[in-house]
């Protein structure tokens, strides 16, 4: 038997009226008169038959019942506004919301966009920019893209890439007074660093690099500057403004275009455990568009793979 659901009339005044602990406050936000909130709330507290305030001549303060109310009211109505919005939208454009970290989306993704709307020219997508963890469940989001471990519990995942890491730098560098021919030719050049809290201690930093090369005394890893995304450490290489620790995904295009170079062979394997996935709910009735989106970003993948492979092998890519 389905219990009973008050009206979201009701619901939406006591919400508004439990954020602000105040029927005046409540009753400027919904655009009524202060005693409109409160006859919604006496109507309420009606039909549950609980007293969600106890009031008195200058506050409201939420009952406990009325705290057990109001979480749950907040996330219905916030639920049900995404849901008429997703209804308005089914008339028009189909829309597709991706989240992506900021230098995924600025090295990566957005460069590659177009190639997916030439596919679906109808489609709304819209990019937000984030590396905190996604509510797939209470936020409007139908995709994702993130850097860890792959622990992602309930969703599905898909790796995209394996990283390899390796020093990147501006062309004009191998060039002027001190021209980097040699790794020790690094301690005349600045060395810029990537801290971001996706990585820990096993993700190659200059000091792993140097060590490799042999010339960790002459060039000294702890110096440079550091930036804590990705992308604006790689624009800071592509300025001339010193060497970089760039990893095979977010170089690639620059690299490609020539605006930046590998100065020296060695690389680096990233961790095993660490790369790129695409993250998405696990649901029977995903839309299609996300399913479009998630093939033709896993091909993009697999011919970036493809090419990067044929380049190092020294054949023309198919």
């Amino acid at each position: 038997m389905v219990a009973f659901i008050p009206g979201l009339g009701g619901l939406r005044g006591f919400e508004a009226a439990a954020r602000h602990s105040s029927f005046t406050k409540a009753a400027a936000e919904l655009g009524v008169t202060p005693a409109a909130v409160s006859h919604l709330v006496r109507e309420l507290e009606d039909q549950l038959g609980v007293k969600l305030f106890a009031r008195t001549s200058r506050v409201v303060r939420l009952t406990p019942a009325g705290e057990i109310l109001r979480h749950a009211a907040a996330e219905a109505i916030d639920r049900v506004g995404r849901a008429v919005a997703r209804l308005r939208e089914a008339a028009g454009r189909p829309r597709l919301m991706v989240t992506s970290s900021p230098s995924f989306a600025a090295k990566w993704l957005v460069p590659r966009l177009d190639r997916f709307l030439l596919q679906y020219p109808e489609a709304d997508v819209r990019i937000e920019v984030s590396q905190r963890l996604i509510d797939f469940a209470r936020e409007d989001v139908d995709i994702g893209i993130r850097f860890g471990r792959g622990d992602y519990p309930d969703l599905l995942a898909d790796r995209l890439f394996d990283d390899v890491i390796f020093p990147v730098c501006s062309p004009k560098l191998l060039k002027g007074a001190h021209p980097l021919r040699q790794p020790k030719d690094l301690r005349h050049h600045t060395l810029i660093h990537v801290d971001w809290n996706a990585q820990d201690d096993t993700w190659p930093n200059w000091n792993m690099w140097l060590l490799a090369a042999g010339v960790a005394k002459e060039a000294g890893a702890a110096r440079g500057i550091h930036f804590t995304q990705t992308d604006l450490a790689l624009q800071a290489a592509i300025d001339g403004q010193g060497v970089v620790l760039g990893d095979s995904t977010l170089a690639a295009d620059d690299l490609a275009s020539g605006r930046l170079v590998r100065p020296f062979d060695l690389s680096l394997k990233g961790p095993a455990q660490f790369a790129y996935f695409l993250i998405r709910p696990d649901s029977a009735a995903e839309p299609p568009l996300v399913t479009a989106f998630r093939d033709w970003i896993l091909a993009e993948a697999a011919q970036m793979k493809k090419t990067d492979g044929a380049r190092r092998a020294g054949k023309s890519p198919a």
